[in-house]
Formats: C-alpha cells, structure tokens, sequence
C-alpha cells in the first residue's frame, strides 16, 4: 500500500481497513530510508519509553538537525515536548510535521491537545475540521491525560 492509498483508504467505511491505513501510513512515516536516523529513531522512542524525556529530546533534535525535510523527525520531536509540558514548543514541532505531511493525523490531533492545555481554544477547535479531512473516520479521545498537570482534559465527543 502506497501512502496515497493509505490516505484515501483512511475514508473507508470498514474499520478493519482504516486500521490497516493507519498503521501502514505510521510504519512509513517511521522510515527515513536512512539506518542511521532510524536506529536514531528508535533510540529516541525507547528513552520516551522509559520516561527519560531529555534524552528522547536530545535524539529528536538530532534527528530534526540531520534530516529537516522528515516529517516524523518533527512529530516525535512534538511528542516528547508535549509529555515534558512544553506545548508551545511542541505546537511549533506540530506545524513543521504538518508542512511537510499535511494529513498527519498524529500531529494534528497532537497540536489540538496543546493548543487545549494553552487554553487557545478557538485555535483548537480549528483543527478538528482539518483532521475530519485527513482521518474522517477517526474520533477523538474521550479524554486524554495532560501530563505534567495530572488532570484529564475533556474534549469533544462528536465526530471529528
């Protein structure tokens, strides 16, 4: 499956195949097509695994340095700003992912929940819109967990 596919079959109505979607466009969002960035990658991911936040960051920026032009490079960069509280840094992460995939559900969604903890609420209750465009099928969280608060965050449960 090629991400265009992947994409468009992300609007489908059978379940079973936007899962497929999704984590197809995931596996190849997660290549670089270079080994030493993605072992960096993964490098990055463990240490967000074990909660080691910098050094994650640390590999995330490596990895945003060595190769600006990868979208995911900039989207796990988001998340780990994200669980480490910076929300402004990662919304910033989250525009860079989206300028160069702009159907990147992850980021998208991400960059809401930051603009959520920001308390900009107008900025993101725009980009439900932009991903009912890209992941129509999809629905959001129920809640999610604003880490570093502790306190859930209660959004909507209509469809995006």
């Amino acid at each position: 499956m090629t991400e265009d596919q992947a994409l468009v079959a992300l609007r489908d109505d059978d379940r079973a195949g936007v899962a497929r979607a999704e984590a197809a466009l995931w596996a190849m969002w997660c290549r670089s097509g270079r080994r030493e960035l993605d072992a960096l990658l993964a490098e990055g991911v463990e240490a967000l695994g074990r909660g080691d936040f910098d050094a994650a960051l640390a590999r995330f920026t490596r990895l945003v340095e060595a190769a600006p032009e990868w979208a995911e490079a900039w989207n796990k960069r988001a998340t780990v700003r994200y669980l480490a509280g910076d929300y402004a840094g990662s919304v910033a992460d989250c525009e860079a992912t989206l300028a160069r995939k702009p159907h990147h559900f992850g980021a998208l969604a991400g960059q809401g929940l930051c603009h959520l903890q920001l308390e900009q609420y107008s900025q993101a209750a725009a980009l439900p819109r932009a991903r009912r465009a890209s992941s129509p099928r999809r629905r959001p969280p129920e809640s999610a967990v604003g880490a570093g608060r502790g306190r859930p965050i209660q959004l909507s449960s209509r469809r995006w």
